[in-house]
């Protein structure tokens, strides 16, 4: 259950979104976009936390995505779990149970988990608007707060700040119907790395006994 909560709110950043108003929120995402858009490559390491709804439970756990294009390869060491995908399939890979599952990504379905564009995050499917300046970790951050036009989803609202002079997203938090709060904060960020194709395909011979669960 864990890895989905991470998986969705991944694929919530990774989502894109358009909106008709507040023309200052829509110039803040528009440089990010544009911004991300122009690296080659993205590796992030990032925290992921979860506070419930009476308070009594937080719980954070690290992790990392690398992005290329459509690829990315996120792992989630505490969670037991390393995923890659290269656009056309994904691989699952358990740390525990050495297995790994493989499906095809499908584009138009909420299981296609892809963080790939995770700086185009209002392009599509949300209304926006622009909150004020926040520090985050002695950097100056434009606060956005996205609402989702379909109701029908588990989450009420996400706040983004988006650093001030790099234009890169340094904390997200989404906010569920249920009361709990996701919060993903991006910790270090280097881009244009040298990430090969094959760094985003799942390598089964580098995995002795391996059990191989093809769903495709």
């Amino acid at each position: 259950m864990k890895t989905v909560l991470l998986f969705s709110f991944l694929v919530l950043l990774a989502g894109t979104l358009l909106a008709q108003q507040d023309a200052k929120a829509k110039e803040i995402l528009d440089k990010l976009s544009l911004t991300n858009k122009s690296y080659k490559t993205i590796q992030i390491d990032f925290s992921f936390t979860l506070e419930n709804k009476t308070g009594s439970v937080t719980e954070t756990n690290e992790g990392g995505v690398a992005l290329k294009g459509k690829n990315y390869r996120l792992r989630m060491p505490a969670m037991g779990m390393e995923v890659f995908s290269n656009g056309i399939a994904t691989w699952s890979y358990l740390t525990e149970s050495n297995e790994v599952n493989i499906s095809e990504n499908d584009p138009e379905s909420d299981a296609a988990l892809n963080p790939a564009n995770i700086f185009t995050i209002y392009e599509k499917g949300f209304n926006f608007t622009y909150i004020g300046e926040e520090s985050i970790g002695g950097k100056s951050s434009q606060v956005i707060d996205l609402f989702p036009i379909d109701k029908a989803k588990d989450f009420t609202k996400v706040r983004i700040n988006v650093d001030k002079v790099k234009y890169q997203i340094l904390k997200a938090k989404t906010f569920n119907k249920d009361g709990n709060v996701y919060t993903l904060t991006m910790k270090n960020m280097k881009t244009d790395v040298n990430l090969g194709d094959d760094y985003f395909k799942f390598d089964p011979a580098k995995y002795p006994n391996i059990q191989i669960n093809d769903m495709r």
